[in-house]
């Protein structure tokens, strides 16, 4: 849509009937999304590196805390997002003013710093995902090359190498991506990401289920890694960076109207977008529970802190290859999901700041042989490719998978997938102040902030535990 001439808008008496067809009440292109797309980016978005992380995350809380703590971060996760899409229009819920982004709803509804703080932490979290992702992405070729190298010299060979020649290959791939315009035409590689999470979250489980059919044993304890194995700070700190691990997991609050932007109606956006979510969010806690659950079944208080890469299994070790191609192509995928809303609100803020500028407005045509000529805007093309960069070398200078992801669910889980959802339903819906629901909703408000807190000190005790023997662009 940022490509779209807002021809509607500009020529309001030159429409007839039919042509007004092709638009929305805003003027814009007529959206076409459906609960299945909408489905397809929360899937995308939801079930990414996160999933490899929640054996681990099971074996530091237990078999009781650890199940339990994801039923009650799906729980709040949908109940928030149904909060949050209720608010995609001000007022009526089929008619009234349309909030493109998340923080056209915070501004829609709250003070202006609380737009600037939700704007901060916003785009900065999805920054952190693409670091993420990177790091998450780089693990996982790498671990395709070790698992042939394991299959052709034996198990306890070295098989050492760099990171960073994978982290590179992927962000190149991401430069050519990131030209895609915008939100609305990535649905197909959104698909295609999904099917990919389904495909190596299926042999993750697959293979613990198989490795507890073939030893007959299941691992674990009801309270998880004992103090014995790790320090009794060590677990404090490993127990508050499971929670953020699981919180990462479940989030996909920030740019959930940025999906939701992309429905098309009747039936109401806020509808479709809850049925989306009760489909997705059901779904990726069924794979979630089956694969931390089987994960820390098969390998105990030992689960490694990404299931497919962390070589818990060797065999059979085309599968495991499978598998990791299958995360790479879904994290190039879900780093686009995550990036466009970024990318839209920096080329909207340069347009409006710089309206005249040649270099923000021009676009180069492209000719494509067989096809028709392809529009490059030169700003995106730049401020793009130096994002993708950017991030690419923060993720070779700080490639800790489980750290990251514990500081990316703490960092975002509070603000975005429940205070502000919260807030912003309080104001749009008027709810009275210490009413019952009010109170309801305050209350889990400041639960859920407690478990942010513990999660951020957990995981930063982490990066600061990992900084001391880590070297940068060190053979792994």
């Amino acid at each position: 849509m940022g490509d779209s001439t807002n021809f509607a808008a500009k020529h309001p008496v030159s429409i007839n009937v039919t042509e007004s067809k092709r638009f929305d009440d805003d003027g814009r292109i007529k959206r076409s999304g459906s609960v299945w797309t909408a489905s397809a980016h929360i899937i995308t978005a939801v079930i990414g590196s996160g999933v490899l992380s929640l054996a681990w995350a099971v074996a530091q809380l237990g078999w009781i805390a650890g199940p339990t703590v994801m039923l009650l971060f799906s729980f709040v996760t949908y109940y928030t997002s149904s909060l949050l899409s209720d608010c995609y229009r001000s007022g009526d819920p089929l008619f009234g003013k349309r909030n493109y982004t998340y923080m056209d709803v915070v501004q829609a509804n709250l003070s202006g710093l609380q737009v600037k703080i939700c704007g901060w932490i916003q785009y900065v979290n999805l920054f952190g995902v693409a670091i993420g992702y990177t790091i998450a992405s780089s693990i996982s070729l790498m671990a395709v090359k070790r698992s042939d190298c394991f299959h052709k010299h034996g198990h306890k060979a070295p098989c050492l190498q760099p990171n960073t020649p994978y982290m590179i290959i992927f962000g190149v791939i991401e430069i050519i991506f990131s030209q895609i315009p915008d939100f609305d035409q990535i649905w197909w590689l959104s698909i295609v990401a999904a099917v990919m999470s389904f495909t190596y979250s299926t042999i993750g489980l697959g293979l613990g289920i198989a490795h507890v059919a073939e030893t007959r044993k299941i691992g674990g304890s009801l309270t998880g890694v004992s103090i014995g194995i790790v320090t009794e700070m060590q677990k404090v700190w490993r127990t508050f960076q499971a929670l953020g691990a699981i919180a990462f997991a479940y989030s996909y609050s920030l740019i959930l109207i940025e999906i939701q932007d992309t429905i098309k109606s009747p039936p109401s956006e806020a509808k479709t977008m809850k049925n989306a979510t009760i489909i997705s969010v059901s779904v990726t806690t069924v794979f979630y529970m089956l694969c931390g659950c089987f994960g820390y079944a098969a390998f105990g208080n030992h689960a490694p802190d990404n299931l497919l890469t962390g070589f818990g299994f060797y065999d059979p070790y085309w599968l495991l290859d499978i598998a990791n191609i299958a995360i790479f192509v879904h994290l190039v995928g879900a780093y686009q999901v995550y990036c466009q809303p970024l990318f839209a609100f920096i080329e909207k803020t340069a347009a409006e700041w710089y309206p005249n500028s040649k270099i923000i407005t021009k676009n180069i045509s492209v000719p494509i042989p067989g096809f028709k000529s392809y529009n490059i805007y030169l700003f995106r093309l730049v401020w793009r490719t130096i994002f993708v960069i950017i991030s690419t070398i923060i993720s070779m200078l700080l490639p800790f998978f489980s750290d990251i992801v514990g500081i990316l669910g703490a960092f975002g889980f509070w603000p975005l997938t429940v205070y502000y959802p919260v807030e912003i339903y309080i104001v749009q819906k008027k709810i009275p102040k210490w009413s019952r629901k009010w109170f309801g909703l305050q209350i889990l408000s400041v639960t859920c902030l407690i478990v942010s807190i513990a999660a951020a000190v957990g995981s930063f005790a982490g990066v600061v535990s990992d900084l001391k023997v880590y070297k940068p662009f060190k053979f792994t």
